[in-house]
């Protein structure tokens, strides 16, 4: 589940992605704050940390505020939650970043419970990691062929 504070992150990024490609470049929390919906005081811990991670930058002089340094087109929903709420896996002997065996597994080629959820995770993690923050912005559908049980591809 993404958490409060990666959905206002990716909120923030949209806002900041749409400030790029209009007249402003640089916006002030205030206005992040307004135009994306989320809290001040969640923006004031997660711009930093955007920052740090090289998508956003922060300027000082009179008119300044953060503003996007990333192209959205490279920015991916996946590394952002990776970036505020860790690894995805939902199991650690699934992550590839965060890799950790599990203490109460004799043999992780024989696990079903890892069979399972490795099938899955593999399935969503190509899916989530192929986004971008334009297809965010949009609102696409760039999984148009996958359909979930009882529904038709692309609804």
């Amino acid at each position: 589940m993404i958490t409060h504070k990666t959905e206002y992150a990716l909120k923030a990024l949209m806002v900041l992605a749409d400030a790029q490609a209009g007249a402003a470049t640089a916006l002030r929390i205030e206005e992040i704050t307004e135009r994306s919906g989320a809290p001040k005081r969640f923006l004031e811990h997660i711009l930093p940390d955007l920052k740090r991670a090289g998508l956003i930058g922060s300027r000082r002089v009179r008119n300044g505020g953060y503003e996007m340094i990333e192209d959205p087109g490279r920015v991916s929903p996946a590394e952002v939650l990776r970036l505020i709420d860790g690894p995805m896996a939902p199991l650690p002997c699934l992550s590839r970043r965060a890799y950790q065996r599990c203490k109460d597994c004799a043999d992780k080629k024989t696990c079903r419970v890892r069979g399972v959820f490795g099938r899955f995770y593999t399935t969503w993690i190509l899916m989530i990691d192929s986004l971008t923050l334009p297809d965010l912005q949009e609102g696409s559908m760039p999984f148009r062929r996958f359909a979930l049980p009882g529904t038709t591809a692309g609804e």
